[in-house]
């Protein structure tokens, strides 16, 4: 594992927070979802938008996803749209959602940090009994866990339908890669890959993989919409920073926030 790439993980997991996390991932077919069961926002008409109030009703809260943390977000997870940058005009919606960043028109939005519990690793302990592979096998297990933001979304109108229309005619323009600029952080995305996603009454998927400093970052980007309400999930896994290596969707905590939504 090389030095620089545990020195950038270790700093992922100090922060915790996807607004460094997308500056680390910054730079097929979507499938849509059966509709899930229960959940207030089934109850609103269509095109009407959420309030704020009524958001933070059906996000994720502590206990409702297995093996995972949940917390609200603070200021320090949160990244401005302006501090967003593109060298492709017409990349800028998959960027925001790479950043966590409100697609089209939005009317309110809540959010929620969502990380994976550490796996417990019943390997050798005593140290002299490992190998160097063994240590780094080791670290890499440890870092085996999935951060995701969680955004909710409420439009008017059909602007959800509209934000995820604008999102996918994004993702097919730039799946050539784009450059992508938050505040001083600069990185390449090298791949954009439309992947299978379920839930809702509409939900679509994307795997990209960025560049930063000559080391392979991949990321996934989830939208699920229900009514007039998006569900939008940025992910990354601590340990894909490190190995560059693929990690599956957060299947549990898109199941969950569906499930909410109704």
């Amino acid at each position: 594992m090389r030095t620089s790439a545990i020195r950038r993980t270790a700093v992922a997991v100090t922060a915790v927070s996807l607004a460094l996390l997308a500056t680390a991932c910054s730079g097929g077919e979507g499938g849509g979802g059966d509709k899930a069961k229960g959940g207030s926002a089934a109850a609103e008409p269509a095109g009407k938008a959420l309030t704020a109030a009524e958001l933070e009703k059906v996000a994720l809260a502590e206990g409702e996803v297995k093996g995972h943390k949940v917390t609200k977000t603070g200021p320090e997870d949160e990244v401005a749209g302006d501090k967003v940058v593109v060298d492709k005009a017409e990349c800028k919606p998959l960027a925001d959602a790479v950043a966590a960043v409100p697609l089209g028109e939005a009317k309110a939005t809540v959010k929620r940090k969502v990380i994976e519990e550490p796996k417990k690793d019943d390997a050798a302990t005593e140290l002299g009994d490992l190998t160097d592979k063994d240590v780094e096998d080791a670290l890499g297990a440890a870092l085996d866990m999935t951060a995701t933001m969680v955004s909710l979304s409420s439009y008017d109108g059909k602007g959800a339908e509209d934000a995820l229309a604008g999102l996918r005619t994004a993702a097919g323009a730039c799946a050539g890669g784009f450059g992508m600029t938050m505040g001083t952080d600069k990185s390449k995305v090298v791949k954009v890959e439309e992947i299978k996603a379920s839930g809702g009454q509409e939900a679509a998927a994307w795997a990209l993989v960025s560049e930063q400093d000559g080391q392979k970052m991949p990321h996934k980007v989830v939208l699920v919409r229900q009514g007039s309400t998006i569900a939008s999930f940025s992910s990354i896994n601590l340990g894909s920073i490190a190995s560059g290596k693929d990690f599956p969707l957060p299947t549990a905590v898109i199941d969950a926030q569906a499930a909410k939504l109704g």
